[in-house]
């Protein structure tokens, strides 16, 4: 009977932790926890949005280019088109078409940096993601 009783405690006390975590993530103006931990927040707030919201209306005019590659930017840079993003661990809406484009233009061909934008195209909304895919932040 007490080894029942244990498991019965140790289950609520899991409940409690879950509610709890939700409860915090809904105070916090989050609008979804994602199942890989990643966190989606309502409206964006890191301090890289100014330049992922200079970087959004640059791909706008480009027209969000599908292809994966380097793309022409303003005064003689480059930016990278990442082309299908997957959301394999399901961060963002599921059943959602989506594209990935990077941030910060720089010289064509080098290393890549975390900061990316994904395009819901089935909704038309751009999130940036300052730590590659570990948080969103809707634009």
């Amino acid at each position: 009977m007490s080894e029942n009783k244990n498991r019965t405690v140790s289950g609520l006390v899991r409940v409690l932790v879950v509610l709890s975590t939700m409860v915090s993530l809904v105070a916090g103006g989050v609008v979804a926890a994602a199942p890989a931990g990643a966190t989606v927040y309502s409206s964006c707030t890191h301090s890289g949005c100014a330049e992922a919201y200079d970087s959004r209306s640059i791909w706008s005019s480009k027209g969000y280019p599908s292809t994966r590659g380097w793309v022409s930017w303003p005064n003689g840079q480059c930016n990278f088109a990442g082309g299908t993003h997957y959301n394999n661990e399901g961060q963002l809406p599921a059943g959602h078409s989506y594209l990935e484009f990077d941030v910060t233009p720089r010289a064509c061909g080098a290393s890549r940096q975390s900061y990316r934008l994904v395009l819901d195209r089935t909704t038309g909304v751009v999130y940036f993601s300052p730590n590659h895919y570990g948080d969103f932040y809707r634009m």
